[in-house]
């Protein structure tokens, strides 16, 4: 027997409104460990997030569905490229802030990466292929007609994390399993943190690409 739509309505709003609530809190719990100055000192957020984990490994699973698969092989494949597009970036920057933007880009692309290799690996699903490490290069090198400006480079890194984040919620909303949709909270939220950095970086070198603004009509500008 099909619920009413409305019952469907409502259990729709309630997975949102719950997956939210777990995205909030673990903004929280990253802003607190990186804020966080004395060490050793035990950190109730983090205490939180490993109880929810434990429940979570604990509750019955049933295999990916199709959608969870795609998603989760086509942001690897996403992953893996913006490695590559780090590796030419630090080829072609002399720039030390694009350098520590990258740097800090490809630890992060890497770290995941690696999480969700190993899951898909768990979970029997082949891996995308992946391009070849790029070779250490010097960048006065590189012929000034395909040379990447450090502002292109910047914005390039920006896009990535835009798309990144945004495939993530998109996933996020369309997985069943709870430890997927944990996977996609946590993805999420290190891509929001790092994507806030990285505005502070265009913001002051006056390279944040910015839409029109808008004015309502009869606003004074």
């Amino acid at each position: 027997m099909r619920k009413p739509p409305f019952l469907l309505q409502k259990n729709f709003k309630r997975r949102i409104r719950n997956r939210l609530s777990v995205h909030v809190f673990y903004y929280v719990f990253l802003e607190m460990t990186r804020k966080r100055e004395v060490k050793n000192v035990p950190n109730p957020f983090e205490a939180v997030w490993n109880t929810l984990k434990t429940v979570v490994d604990q509750e019955p699973k049933a295999p990916l569905h199709v959608g969870e698969v795609m998603s989760i092989w086509t942001y690897l494949t996403v992953i893996n490229e913006s490695i590559n597009y780090e590796e030419i970036g630090l080829n072609t920057t002399s720039d030390n802030d694009v350098k520590d933007l990258l740097v800090d880009a490809q630890k992060l692309c890497k770290s995941q990466s690696e999480r969700l290799s190993k899951f898909l690996e768990k979970e029997g699903v082949s891996l995308p292929p992946r391009e070849q490490k790029k070779p250490v290069s010097d960048p006065n090198d590189i012929p000034l007609g395909v040379k990447l400006t450090d502002e292109e480079i910047a914005n390039g890194v920006s896009l990535k994390i835009a798309t990144a984040a945004t495939e993530c919620a998109l996933a996020n909303s369309q997985s069943i399993r709870t430890d997927v949709g944990m996977i996609w909270t946590e993805l999420y939220t290190e891509m929001l943190v790092f994507g806030t950095n990285t505005k502070v970086l265009l913001r002051k070198r006056g390279w944040l690409k910015v839409p029109p603004y808008y004015y309502p009509p009869g606003m004074p500008k």
